[in-house]
C-alpha cells in the first residue's frame, strides 16, 4: 500500500510518499480502507519534534530523533475491510471514522486501529468532512462539556476560533446553550460569526484581554496570550482550559506552548480560579458517539479549507504551517 512515511524529524520535506506493506489486525482491531483523513496540528509537531521538551514529556509519540511511529496522520474516515478475532461492533463493509493516535498513521491506504477508537461515521457527512472530526471535534467537546462543565446561559470565549478545534468549539458551545464569543483575525471574522458565535472579537483590531467583559470559561487553543492576560477576563470563579498551541515558528522550539501549561498547573493551586489542562488522549468510541449525535442533528457541522490528495500531504502540511489555514485541511487517501 501506499502511505506517508518519515523517519526523522523535519520539515515537511521529510515527509515520503513510499509503498510499505498493508497492516494485518491484531486481536481487538479493525483494518480500515481509509478514504481521507485530515491535518492537525499534532501532526506538525510530531513531524519536527516540536517542542523539544515534548520529546521528553511525551515519549508515547515523541523520539529522540524521530517519531517513534513511522505513519504519519491521526484522523481518519473510511471502510472495514477485515476485523481481528474478539471484535464485536464492526463487520467489513461498515463504514467508521476515528483517531490512530499512538499508533502507525492514518496517511495510508490501510491502517489498523482498536476497535474502541472507532465509531460509525455520521450517515450526513463524506468521507473527508468525517475525518476532520476526530481529533479537532472530541477536543472542543471534552474541552467545553467534560472539563469546563459549560452550562446554559454561561459566557465561553474561544481564543483562536476560526481554527480546527476553533470551529467545532464555537457550534458547541452553542450546543450547550452558552452565549460564545470567538476570537479570530480579520479574514475569519464573517466565518466565525457563520458558526453561530454570539460575539466576534478581531483581534487585529482589539484585544479581549484589556475590555471590561467577563467569562466564565476561557477555551484558549493558540498560547499566544500570557496567563495573566487569561486570568484577567475570567470571573473570579471561572475557568481557564489549555489545549496546546497551534502552529507557529520556522523552528522547533524548547519549550513552545507547554510554558504556558506548566505556568497554570503552578498557579492553579493558589487561586480560585480553574486552570486546567485538557488531556491529549485519543478520542473514545463514546465520545465519537456523542460527536456524531451532534452533526446528525444539524448542531455541528465541519468545515473544511482546503482539500488535498495522499501524494500532496507534504504540500498541505506547507500550507498549515505557512498560510495559516482556516478550519480544517482534509486529506483524500
Amino acid at each position: 500500500m501506499k502511505a506517508i512515511v518519515q523517519h526523522r524529524y523535519g520539515n515537511a520535506e521529510s515527509l515520503a510518499l513510499k509503498e510499505v506493506e498493508v497492516p494485518v489486525p491484531a486481536d481487538g482491531e479493525v483494518l480500515v480502507r481509509v478514504h481521507a483523513s485530515s491535518i492537525n496540528a499534532r501532526d506538525w509537531h510530531l513531524m519536527r519534534g516540536d517542542p523539544y521538551l515534548a520529546r521528553l514529556a511525551l515519549r508515547e509519540a515523541f523520539g529522540f530523533r524521530g517519531p517513534k511511529t513511522m505513519i504519519r496522520g491521526s484522523d481518519l474516515a473510511g471502510r472495514v475491510e477485515a476485523v481481528g478475532r474478539s471484535v464485536t461492533r464492526f463487520q467489513p463493509g461498515d463504514d467508521v471514522y476515528g483517531d490512530v493516535r499512538e499508533l502507525d498513521g492514518a496517511f495510508a491506504e490501510y491502517v489498523c486501529v482498536p476497535e474502541g477508537q472507532l465509531a460509525p461515521k455520521p450517515a450526513n457527512l463524506t468521507f473527508e468532512q468525517a475525518a476532520t472530526v476526530p481529533i479537532a471535534g472530541a477536543t472542543a467537546l471534552l474541552g467545553l462539556r467534560e472539563t469546563a462543565r459549560v452550562q446554559p446561559g454561561q459566557r465561553v470565549l474561544v481564543n483562536g476560533a476560526s481554527g480546527g478545534v476553533g470551529t467545532f468549539a464555537v457550534q458547541i458551545g452553542k450546543a450547550l446553550g452558552a452565549d460564545v464569543t470567538g476570537v479570530c483575525s480579520t479574514r475569519n471574522v464573517d466565518l466565525v460569526r457563520s458558526l453561530g458565535a454570539d460575539h466576534v472579537v478581531d483581534y487585529r483590531h482589539d484585544d479581549f484581554t484589556r475590555a471590561p467583559e467577563r467569562y466564565d470559561v476561557v477555551f484558549d487553543l493558540v498560547a499566544n496570550r500570557s496567563l495573566a492576560d487569561l486570568r484577567r477576563v475570567l470571573t473570579p470563579s471561572g475557568t481557564l482550559v489549555f489545549s496546546g498551541g497551534g502552529v507557529s515558528g520556522a523552528r522547533p522550539r524548547v519549550v513552545g506552548p507547554m510554558g504556558l501549561v506548566i505556568a497554570g498547573q503552578l498557579v492553579a493551586r493558589f487561586v480560585r480560579q480553574r486552570l486546567v489542562v485538557l488531556n491529549n488522549v485519543p478520542p473514545r468510541a463514546d465520545t465519537l458517539a456523542a460527536l456524531r449525535e451532534l452533526i446528525e442533528s444539524g448542531e455541528v457541522t465541519p468545515v473544511i479549507d482546503r482539500t488535498y490528495k495522499l501524494a500532496e500531504v507534504a504540500e498541505a502540511v506547507r500550507y498549515l504551517q505557512v498560510e495559516h489555514a482556516r478550519a480544517k485541511v482534509a486529506i483524500t487517501v
